[in-house]
């Protein structure tokens, strides 16, 4: 009986894994591992037609699954081409293993044909990086790359070049067969109760939650409930804490609302949980401060903090909620809720349906995919206007989920985030809310999602603009340059793909067409104009943003572009 090759026992290691599939681009430096999926047809290869979108559907399946998840790139471009998409899988912190084939192991160091330094590349954008060079390394270094992915919660990268792939294995069984590891990490009894009289003093306190707070919103809400505590979400922790929760009050940051900013800047106390936000100008100055987070580093790097504790949110809230005695106090609370129902409303006027609408407000179109969509569904949305709507406007109920680019800020991810989700979850609605820049720069993925018939449902906000480059340009004075997208029919590009092509032009046409869409048996995309001059608002105006702003109307009255004011102003404020 012959002996396996590194290639095989790489494949053997994956399966005892339980990886499921793989997202990539089939290459010469791969052909050892993509022949042996062929010949066992084991674990299905996932083509698609970037590796970046390799990397970004991997990080979906991660970040809905939670498990291991897996994408490769052949050497040289093909390594380089997954670095963006593992960057994001890396910021966001979920599980994902690349296989990054390298070139002929007699020829590194040579300057041959698409040589790069796989090790040094993917060097920032992983927990574990390691060029396998001999058979001998093999199954030990994939193992070690898995453990560390599945125990950092974070990219590992497996660099082989392909000739060592195809080599005879030194070893010819896996090594590890235990179980994923699940241990419980909280404060010790002494922390806890230092906590407990901490926020048993404290009267006006405000939690700030986000992704850290997963699986524990049951004991969020019971401690908000003891503390009398409004609730403020980082966008992270939107789908984990908004839903059923009577002390919410939305969100902050630059893509949140009023009440959420005010929620933290009028509280004595704020509760940092599971959150590292980013946005030092939205924390309170005078605030007592305390931050619970599994990973110690994170503690007091954005803020000051007084008080940090290492923990798992909900371990360490199971031992701190018989600790806390009920705060009496509601004023805080009953001010901070007042503040968000003024603010929802306001936030929902604005994607009202108005018989004289002359255009089409993204706010409404977001609103009508909310009402509409099942309520599983899973929404990825593209950086930039996408994920503003997408925050304000879609309504998690503890079975949506929504992904994003929230941390790495890639554009582009929307539609290979919902080729992962669709591909884990063939069962579930997958909508993906794409910006006509975003969508531009992986349109090829369109034929993906018809070559697997994958029947993700993209909803194209086309303002022909790079949008929220421009809103960031007019809040710093700067008139707009570089940013207008020439487009074409995004609807046909759907049909010559294979795809259902819709298109919304009217108010009325708007919820009929994505109706449409989203019962048919099959990919589709909608394309809907939108102002290209759309505003949305932060939670609060700073004076250089003021002052900014002013400066831009200033140079574009001046410039002769005084219809781009009048413009900016029929659309936000007459239509």
């Amino acid at each position: 009986m012959s002996k396996k090759n590194v290639a095989e026992l790489i494949v053997d290691v994956l399966e005892e894994s339980d990886v499921e599939r793989i997202y990539g681009v089939a290459g010469d430096s791969l052909n050892g591992i993509t022949d042996t999926l062929r010949r066992r047809d084991c674990i299905p290869w996932i083509g698609v037609r970037h590796e970046e979108t390799a990397a970004f559907a991997a990080g979906a399946e991660a970040h809905l699954t939670g498990k291991l998840a897996v994408c490769a790139g052949s050497c040289g471009p093909g390594n380089m081409h997954l670095v963006n998409g593992l960057y994001d899988c890396h910021r966001s912190r979920v599980p994902v293993l690349a296989i990054a084939a390298q070139i002929p192991s007699r020829e590194i160091g040579s300057g041959y044909f698409q040589e790069t330094h796989p090790e040094h590349l993917f060097g920032q954008c992983s927990q574990y990086c390691e060029l396998v060079s001999q058979p001998e390394q093999m199954p030990r270094v994939l193992e070690i790359a898995i453990q560390t992915a599945i125990s950092k919660r974070g990219v590992s990268v497996v660099a082989i070049p392909g000739d060592v792939a195809l080599r005879e294995a030194a070893e010819q069984s896996t090594r590890l067969h235990f179980p994923e590891p699940k241990p419980i990490v909280r404060p010790s009894d002494d922390e806890i109760t230092s906590l407990a009289d901490i926020l048993n003093r404290s009267e006006k306190i405000t939690i700030l939650g986000g992704a850290g707070c997963a699986g524990a919103h049951a004991e969020l809400v019971a401690l908000a409930g003891k503390l009398n505590a409004p609730v403020v979400h980082a966008l992270r922790g939107k789908e984990f804490i908004e839903y059923d929760n009577p002390f919410d009050v939305g969100m902050t940051g630059l893509l949140g609302f009023s009440s959420g900013y005010h929620a933290m800047m009028n509280c004595d106390t704020l509760l940092m949980i599971g959150t590292d936000f980013p946005y030092e100008q939205f924390f309170p100055k005078d605030a007592t401060i305390i931050q619970i987070d599994l990973r110690g580093e994170q503690i007091g790097r954005r803020t000051k903090v007084d008080f940090g504790f290492v923990g798992d949110t909900q371990a360490t809230l199971r031992a701190l909620l018989p600790r806390i005695t009920q705060n009496q106090n509601t004023t805080h609370l009953e001010r901070a809720l007042g503040h968000y129902r003024k603010t929802r409303t306001g936030l929902d006027d604005l994607a009202a349906r108005d018989a004289n609408q002359k255009v089409i407000h993204p706010q409404y179109v977001a609103r009508v995919l909310d009402e509409l969509a099942a309520p599983d569904a899973i929404f990825t949305c593209d950086v930039g206007t996408p994920t503003i709507w997408a925050a304000r406007y879609l309504t998690m109920n503890g079975k949506r989920r929504l992904l994003g680019s929230f941390t790495h800020g890639s554009m582009a991810n929307a539609l290979p985030q919902a080729i992962g989700a669709q591909v884990t979850h063939p069962e579930r609605q997958i909508i993906a809310m794409s910006g006509d820049g975003g969508l531009s720069m992986l349109l090829g993925e369109l034929l993906s999602l018809r070559q697997h018939t994958l029947p993700v449902k993209v909803v194209v906000f086309r303002n022909d603009s790079l949008g929220f480059v421009e809103l960031e340009m007019k809040a710093g004075g700067f008139l707009e340059f570089a940013t207008h997208l020439h487009n074409t029919s995004f609807a046909k590009i759907a049909e010559g793909a294979g795809c259902l092509g819709l298109t919304a032009e009217r108010v009325e046409e708007v919820a009929p067409t994505i109706a449409k869409a989203l019962k048919h048996d099959g990919p589709a995309l909608v394309e809907i104009p939108v102002p290209r001059q759309e505003l949305s608002m932060p939670p609060t105006i700073t004076y250089e943003q003021v002052k900014g702003f002013s400066l831009f109307m200033l140079k574009a009255v001046l410039g002769g572009r005084g219809d781009e004011v009048i413009d900016l102003a029929e659309v936000n404020l007459l239509s």
